[in-house]
Parts: C-alpha cells; sequence; structure tokens
C-alpha cells in the first residue's frame, strides 16, 4: 500500500498541477497558497502534521482549503486527520485521493464526506501506467464546485 506508479505524481504533474490551474483561472475564489506536507511514520507527528497545517490554514484566514494525497492505504490516518482539523476549524475542506475499488478508507471521520475519487482505471486498481491516476483538470473542477457548495452552506449555518 502506498505509492504505486500509476498514482506517483511526476515533476511534469507539478509544473502543470490542474488543480492551481483551475484554481487560478476561477473568479469566485483567491488562491492563497500552497502547503506541502509529509506523512510521517509515527502516529502523534501524523496528528501534529495535521494540527499544524490546520493551524496555518487558519492563521492565512482561508474559507476552504482543497487537500490531496497521491498514496492510499496507510496515508488515509494522516489525510483523514487532517481534513479532520481543517473541518473541526470551521473551515470548509475537500479532498482528493485515489480511492478506486477499495470503496472506503482506511480511516474515516465525517470530514472526509468530500473526496474526489482520482482513480481513472477501468478496474479501479493501481496500474502499472505512471500517472494514470494523477488528478486531472475535471478532478479539479468537481473538488473546487463541492469546495464552493461547502463554503456556501457554512457561511449560510454561521
Amino acid at each position: 500500500m502506498g505509492v504505486g506508479p500509476s498514482t506517483k505524481e511526476t515533476s511534469l504533474h507539478h509544473f502543470r498541477d490542474p488543480v492551481l490551474a483551475v484554481l487560478d483561472g476561477d473568479k469566485d475564489v483567491q488562491l492563497t497558497g500552497i502547503i506541502v506536507a509529509g506523512t510521517p511514520q509515527d502516529n502523534k507527528m501524523k496528528h501534529f502534521v495535521g494540527n499544524r497545517t490546520a493551524a496555518l490554514i487558519e492563521s492565512m484566514g482561508a474559507s476552504g482549503a482543497i487537500i490531496s494525497a497521491d498514496g492510499w492505504g496507510n496515508t488515509d490516518v494522516d489525510f483523514a486527520n487532517v481534513m479532520e482539523e481543517i473541518g473541526s476549524r470551521d473551515i470548509s475542506v475537500v479532498g482528493l485521493k485515489f480511492i478506486g475499488t477499495q470503496a472506503k478508507f482506511v480511516v474515516e471521520n465525517v470530514f472526509t464526506e468530500f473526496v474526489v475519487d482520482i482513480n481513472k482505471s477501468a478496474a479501479g486498481i493501481e496500474t502499472e501506467v505512471v500517472g494514470e491516476n494523477n488528478v486531472d483538470a475535471l478532478d479539479a473542477r468537481k473538488a473546487l464546485a463541492f469546495l464552493k457548495l461547502k463554503m456556501r452552506q457554512n457561511s449560510r449555518n454561521a
């Protein structure tokens, strides 16, 4: 479990990141920043990284966040924790992650409800095709639409 060839994001993918392109081209949102965080092995450190990431997002005054991960299985712990840390601060959060046929996370919470599955393989599995299951423009547009919906809902409930 973890990162395989089809979920591995190459340098070229980062240079042409579809999420950044979609966010940058949208007049309704303001791209405030990009945070790159690792996935520690130790559970105590996993929670520390999630807490610090959410605190940073909160300190930027963000109303919403889109998070992504290029692995599955054990990284679900980190992913779900970060979503929970962000969401518990009343910041709308949406995720982008490979789910495929596994159909659910190793760890779930109320904030993992809005996650776009980036699987592209017909069988819904990790493949040997490099980058096959990377985030594309359609995934990014779905995530942004979910984020706008959540932000609108949260502003009505405030």
